[in-house]
């Protein structure tokens, strides 16, 4: 990749995917700009070849000069990764301010400085599909109608209607559960696990997809070098998980013999997401669980045909559940998060 010494620029660089998109690009001998907010933490952005690239979508009439700021004049970035975006908000009107107001403004600045890229990856999420398949648990396709049941995947959805039209070659990622060190959320699950619990929602088989962090980082850079622009991908592992797998898998990671399965009932869980929704809101805060994650956890379905990316830039997922997850905790426990 020396060669030729391609730019890419991370937006949203900060987060959990963010920090391995960064990683990636620089281990593949692009030069990276990470794309963040002023108040992003830096804490796994420390290489010293990275280019930082401060964006305030607070103020989107700053975005403009930021971008044509930040390179020589008649230059920019061969690539752009958009990575921003919120799982859990107050209002819908947040999801829609963050995952579409955001991305709307920032890809107009890069029109209007003259920056537009040989392609943009966006990505989304498998939830701008909703739920399909409940009863047969039928793989998802790219080609399938999006009929999102949830505010998150209503404003993914938005956002990729809005690259449709932007004038801009682009590429779009469905990703499902994305997992692997510095992740937050599957470390709750990870913890309880260890704690000995896992609790899970419905009665009914539920089929679990997941994609380990440092594949998805290695499909980006293969779908910006390879895939056609227009399309859509699913990024998962090939195969899917029932929860008893999953639980098996993460108790002989976490070295646990026993772990004692808790099923919730649907309406049970409905309740409480109800409660803790109005909580959260009274706070100010969003809650961990609140309507759209119910939505999220009563769904069936996570089975999802990724067929597509194969045949177009010959992505397949590497790393196995077991093995991902067996990474993540060793990673977990080397930084004090689990003992």
């Amino acid at each position: 990749m020396n060669e030729h010494s391609k730019k890419v620029l991370v937006v949203g660089a900060g987060g959990f995917v963010g920090g391995f998109l960064v990683e990636r690009g620089l281990e593949s001998g692009y030069e990276v700009w990470a794309g963040v907010r002023a108040s992003t933490s830096r804490q796994y952005l420390t290489d010293k070849r990275i280019h930082f690239l401060t964006l305030d979508f607070e103020h989107p009439e700053t975005l403009a000069p930021a971008l044509r700021g930040a390179l020589p004049e008649g230059e920019k970035w061969d690539y752009i990764i958009y990575n921003l975006g919120a799982t859990k908000c107050l209002r819908f009107s947040d999801f829609s301010r963050i995952n579409y107001d955001c991305l709307r403004d920032f890809t107009t600045a890069v029109k209007q400085v003259d920056m537009v890229p040989e392609k943009l990856l966006y990505i989304s999420s498998l939830s701008v599909m909703g739920p399909r398949g409940e009863r047969t648990l039928a793989p998802i396709t790219e080609t399938m109608i999006p009929l999102p049941n949830t505010r998150y995947g209503a404003s993914k959805l938005k956002a990729e209607m809005w690259l449709a039209t932007a004038g801009i070659p682009y590429v779009v990622f469905r990703c499902t559960g994305i997992y692997g060190p510095r992740d937050h959320d599957y470390f709750m699950m990870f913890e309880s696990i260890a704690k000995g619990f896992d609790f899970s929602v419905g009665y009914r088989r539920q089929e679990l997809t997941f994609i380990y962090v440092t594949d998805l980082a290695r499909a980006v850079y293969m779908a910006l070098e390879k895939a056609p622009v227009g399309e859509t991908y699913n990024i998962a592992e090939e195969r899917s998980y029932s929860q008893a797998e999953f639980r098996r898998i993460a108790a002989k990671a976490v070295g646990r013999r026993a772990v004692l399965p808790v099923r919730v009932p649907l309406i049970g869980l409905r309740a409480v997401s109800a409660v803790a929704e109005k909580i959260g809101a009274a706070r100010g805060k969003p809650s961990t669980l609140n309507s759209d994650k119910y939505n999220i956890m009563a769904q069936r379905n996570w089975r999802a045909d990724v067929s597509k990316a194969w045949r177009d830039f010959g992505f397949v997922a590497a790393t196995s559940l077991e093995e991902g997850v067996k990474q993540s905790v060793e990673w977990y426990k080397q930084n004090g998060w689990l003992k």
